[in-house]
Order: structure tokens, then C-alpha cells, then sequence
């Protein structure tokens, strides 16, 4: 959940066939307060709605209303759909997975603050993180696993406080066919915190420091001031300095001007890229610069404005998207909509972005993350309240 509009109405449901889907679901009744497209969850929908491309950035003319618009020349081919191998059943409000060496996952639940582990399909609960203080859209939000864990044990955390928003450490260690769950150090606080607009994604990058998407706390002067945590992207070491090369000496900022972070993924050419929720409109997908200022409050989308960055994809319509979490797998972008209530993938060609299509559409309701396992299973969370799950979905080759 991530606006300041409660009570918006969901957008109506788009009936089809669910083609390739190896496994059929009824859609369940959703009741969630909060600010992200709220109400009865429709019946299941079609599971490849492929967006028509709106004008380019290039272009004069503006785009299709409830269609994504892309910055990219070229036209990628559009992805093929993902098959689902089956579920996991067992969770509350997940918003973040992570995998350990042997293939366990590691999921984050927002309001219970529970870590969960699952092995070959069983769940698990590990312990509470300490210190979590739940609301709104606050909680125990992302995790990152340290790009040394096999020495070091460390599970990294993005939770909301007391006062702030902050990410811990704890280790992660084996004991009696279990994980145990080590007194956390925090590395890093004092990031703003409300009822909606806590960011909260946090990954370690190829460069092994650790990238955290946070939001402006409902605090609009944050994202433009190079001084202040809310609305950006940080850079951190492992202890949670400010990285060293980041574009501001002796400053985690690495990129400004952003409302709402929650998915971070590279490409294969090490190229960060980051999806960001919009107001009412203009939901982005966006290729991250060093220093770079993608425009909020100032400006949305892609307004071509001298001093901001455009976004490489742009969804008009807030109830198509509201993206989540973002994986990047071969040359495709995975994004979870919450309010959309569907994946999209989007094609990627260097630095250009294709047109994006939908798949699952209100098939699962509201997806809140997106991750690559192992194996190369798409982990997929639902955020329904009813309770969740897991989906596994497997991607065509």
C-alpha cells in the first residue's frame, strides 16, 4: 500500500482465459484499508493484457490514458507469459523474499514482523525481528542477504521503528534442522517515517554495497534536498557508511527526487534500475543515474524537464500499476502491481525500455514482490489479507 488516497475504487476486472497458467484460482475477497486501490478483489482475469505503447518520450502527443508510455526507440519483443508450478500457503502481508546458498527462501510478514523460512514447500517460522513498530504502511519491510553470508550469516532488514525507519543485521544460524535468529545491530537509521510512503527495498548491488529505496514520508520537501534520507536512493557499505564514489562526498544520497521506492534490479550490464510509485498518475519504471534527480514533487513521468530524468516507462493509470517489487531476469523487467493486481514485464534493449505486458490480471490479486530463486522460479507474494501466498511461477526459456 503506498498512496494518500484511501477509497480510491479498483479498476474493473477484464474476463479471459488464463492461458498457459498450469493452475487455476478463484480470487478471493480482499479488505484492506489503506491507500492503494482498495475493495472487493473482481473475478479472475485475463493473464496477458498486453498494453498498448503510448507516445514516446521523444514524441509530442500525449499518451493513451490507462497505457504505459516507454522512452525506448527500439521495440523489444514482448515477453513470453510465465507458467505457474504451484503455492505456498501460510502467509500474512509478505512483502520480501530472499534465498540462502541451499535454496531455503527467507520471507519478511509487515505487521506480524515474523521472518519465515520455507524447504521444500513447508513454512517455517524463524523469530521476530525486534524493535518492529507496525502501521500503515510501516513494518518489516525488505530483506537483503549479505554478499558474504557464507562467512559472515547476515540477514539485513528495513523496518519501521519507534521514530524512524532503519535497516538491521542479524545472523541467520543453522541449529537442530532449524534457523536461529541473532540479536540485530542496526547499521543505519533516522530515515523518516509515516502512515504511508515508507519505501523500504533494500539489495545489494554488483559493487556489493547496499542500495535502499526510501520514500518521502508524506514530507515533500525531502526528495529535492540532498540532505535529507527521505525520497531517494542511498548507497551504503556493509556497516552503513555512506558508500565510497557515491555522488555527494561523506552522503549515502545516490539518487534524489523520488516519492515512493520499492523495487530495485540491475540488468545484466550491471545498469540499476527502480520502479516508483506515482500520486494519482504516472506510475514510473526508471534507469538510475549517479546524482541523478528523477523530479518529485516538482515533476512526474516524463515531463522532459532540464534538471530531471525522465522515466523509461510510465503508466498514466495508478490502478494498472502501483508498482512494488522489480526483478530483472535475461532481458526482461518483473514488476508486482498492488492496486493493478498483475505482473508486468517489460522488455529491456540497453538503456531503452519496450512495451509492457500484463499477465495474471486479477487472476492473484494484489502482487507485492517479485524475486529470482535459484533455480530460476519467479517468487511471487500476494498482499490480500486473507491470507497470502506465495506463487512459483516458472519462466519460458
Amino acid at each position: 500500500m503506498s498512496r494518500n488516497h484511501p477509497g480510491k475504487p479498483a479498476a474493473a476486472a477484464v474476463s479471459a482465459p488464463l492461458a498457459g497458467a498450469v493452475l487455476a484460482l478463484s480470487a478471493v475477497t480482499m479488505s484492506l484499508s489503506g491507500c492503494t486501490g482498495d475493495g472487493g478483489l473482481p473475478a479472475p482475469g485475463n493473464s496477458g493484457s498486453t498494453a498498448t505503447q503510448g507516445s514516446s518520450t521523444q514524441g509530442t502527443s500525449p499518451p493513451v490514458p490507462g497505457s504505459p508510455s516507454t522512452s525506448g526507440a527500439a521495440a523489444p519483443s514482448p515477453p513470453r507469459a510465465p507458467e505457474v508450478r504451484g503455492r505456498i500457503e501460510g502467509l500474512q502481508l509478505p512483502w520480501s523474499t530472499v534465498f540462502l546458498p541451499d535454496g531455503t527462501a527467507i520471507i519478511s510478514e509487515r505487521d506480524s514482523a515474523l521472518l519465515k523460512s520455507v524447504t521444500d514447500g513447508r513454512v517455517g517460522t524463524i523469530g521476530a525481528v525486534p524493535g518492529v513498530v507496525p502501521g500503515g504502511e510501516g513494518g518489516l519491510l525488505g530483506l537483503a542477504l549479505s554478499p558474504d553470508f557464507a562467512t559472515d550469516r547476515y540477514l539485513y532488514a528495513y523496518f519501521t521503528a519507534a521514530d524512524d525507519n532503519r535497516i538491521a543485521r542479524m545472523r541467520l544460524e543453522p541449529g537442530g534442522g532449524t534457523l536461529r535468529l541473532g540479536e540485530p545491530e542496526v547499521v543505519f537509521s533516522g530515515m523518516s517515517k509515516a502512515s504511508t510512503h515508507n519505501g523500504g527495498r533494500i539489495r545489494f548491488g554488483p559493487d556489493g554495497f547496499l542500495y535502499v529505496g526510501t520514500g518521502d514520508s508524506q514530507r515533500r520537501e525531502q526528495p529535492q534536498d540532498r540532505n535529507a534520507l527521505g525520497g531517494k536512493i542511498l548507497r551504503l557499505t556493509k556497516d552503513g557508511a555512506p558508500a565510497p564514489g557515491n555522488p555527494f562526498p561523506n552522503n549515502p544520497v545516490y539518487s534524489l527526487g523520488h516519492r515512493n521506492v520499492q523495487g530495485l534490479a540491475w540488468d545484466s550490464q550491471g545498469r540499476l534500475w527502480a520502479s516508483e510509485f506515482g500520486p494519482d498518475v504516472n506510475d514510473e519504471l526508471n534507469l538510475i543515474r549517479p546524482g541523478g534527480n528523477y523530479g518529485w514533487p516538482e515533476v512526474t513521468g516524463a515531463p522532459h524537464r532540464d534538471g530531471f530524468i525522465d522515466a523509461k516507462v510510465v503508466w498514466p493509470s495508478t490502478a494498472d500499476s502501483s508498482p512494488s517489487g522489480l526483478e530483472i531476469v535475461g532481458n526482461t523487467a518483473y514488476l508486482g502491481a498492488l492496486r493493478g493486481q498483475r505482473i508486468w514485464a517489460v522488455p529491456l534493449d540497453g538503456e531503452n525500455a519496450g512495451t509492457p505486458v500484463g499477465y495474471f490480471t486479477r487472476q492473484f490479486g494484489r502482487i507485492r514482490n517479485v524475486a529470482l530463486a535459484p533455480n530460476g522460479d519467479l517468487w511471487v507474494l500476494s498482499n490480500n489479507q486473507n491470507p497470502d501466498f506465495a506463487l512459483i511461477l516458472r519462466l519460458p526459456r
